[in-house]
């Protein structure tokens, strides 16, 4: 078995070093790979990596840039006519497997013209993954050769796919100021702010959750003897606290056949509002519709001068200094009392 060989084919030369492990492709190194199995693999990483959106830029990208490469090598070959050169190209693609690659209507001037693929490496990967549309790296990676062959900055627009159902994918090509890192910083942007979108999802629900167990800790309702509930005030309350309150007091006190509702304003905001005081009046009035009678306990000075100086009364109320003294009042009013 020969270590070492060589072939020319089309005037592309193909060599093989096997004591080096070395593979040659025009006295370059290069490598084989399996296109439907390995490569495929390797597309499949990527996108599984980094999610659908930005492996196509990774794959344009990466495309455009070794294109870049190729039309500058080209381009620095002096004896070398642009058409010569795209002739050399498509066919040096061609020996490597690249598929069938036409360029038509090159117009060097306006520095335009349309390239058709048919039976790419990427198109044979597609159709191993499935998809419904071609990939970016081919367009891109011809975008990248006429860039570096022209001198000037090409991008493409893809008018027909071979992945759906044409003959094969036709690509128009032409001078742009889009560039490959613009479309970075445009994907970046979009991820950021996208991120930016979903944390304050986040927050939103955190503080949602929150609020709601605020609600559920900060105004308990405590059933402390038989038919006796307190409800501790605590805090300041603004009028979407106060209904919260309100309505969970009034549903929840017949379950525990409260006969006294206690509020306990020890703990109320020392910034009492007059909100705060028609607030106490109106859960005390709407216990009372219900057939339960409302006990203040608590009362601060400073909320006896806020309530002294607003149109709210509370005389309909009984009113103690402290919860002890409350809860015996509602015993005694029941015929019981705590021995």
């Amino acid at each position: 078995m020969d270590k070492q060989a060589g072939i020319d084919i089309g005037g592309i030369q193909f060599n093989w070093d096997l004591e080096k492990g070395e593979f040659l492709f025009e006295q370059q190194d290069a490598v084989l790979f399996w296109v439907t199995s390995a490569m495929k693999s390797f597309f499949d990483t990527i996108e599984e990596i980094s999610g659908n959106e930005a492996s196509a830029l990774v794959f344009e990208a990466t495309g455009f840039r070794q294109g870049i490469l190729v039309g500058e090598y080209f381009q620095e070959m002096k004896n070398v006519s642009v058409q010569e050169a795209v002739d050399l190209i498509t066919n040096t693609y061609a020996s490597a497997g690249w598929g069938l690659a036409k360029i038509e209507n090159l117009n060097v001037e306006e520095k335009t013209f349309t390239a058709k693929f048919k039976n790419s490496w990427e198109y044979k990967i597609n159709i191993a993954q499935e998809k419904s549309k071609g990939g970016k790296y081919m367009p891109a990676h011809y975008a990248g050769i006429f860039s570096g062959l022209l001198d000037e900055k090409i991008w493409y627009e893809v008018v027909k796919d071979q992945l759906q159902g044409e003959e094969f994918t036709e690509v128009k090509y032409f001078p742009s100021t889009i560039t490959v890192k613009s479309n970075i910083r445009q994907l970046a942007r979009k991820t950021e702010m996208n991120e930016i979108l979903h944390l304050e999802a986040v927050v939103e629900d955190k503080v949602r959750d929150l609020t709601e167990l605020v609600k559920e800790l900060s105004s308990p309702i405590i059933p402390v003897l038989d038919a006796i509930v307190v409800v501790p005030l605590i805090g300041k309350y603004d009028e979407d606290r106060s209904e919260a309150l309100l309505e969970k007091t009034l549903t929840n006190l017949p379950s525990y056949r409260a006969n006294y509702l206690v509020l306990d304003l020890t703990g109320l905001n020392e910034d009492i509002s007059l909100h705060t005081a028609s607030f106490i009046e109106r859960i005390g009035s709407a216990s009372s519709l219900i057939g339960i009678k409302t006990v203040l306990v608590g009362i601060s000075p400073q909320l006896g001068i806020i309530i002294a100086q607003s149109n709210v009364s509370l005389s309909q109320f009984d009113c103690f200094q402290t919860l002890q003294h409350g809860i015996h009042y509602a015993l005694g009013q029941m015929g019981r009392k705590i021995i």
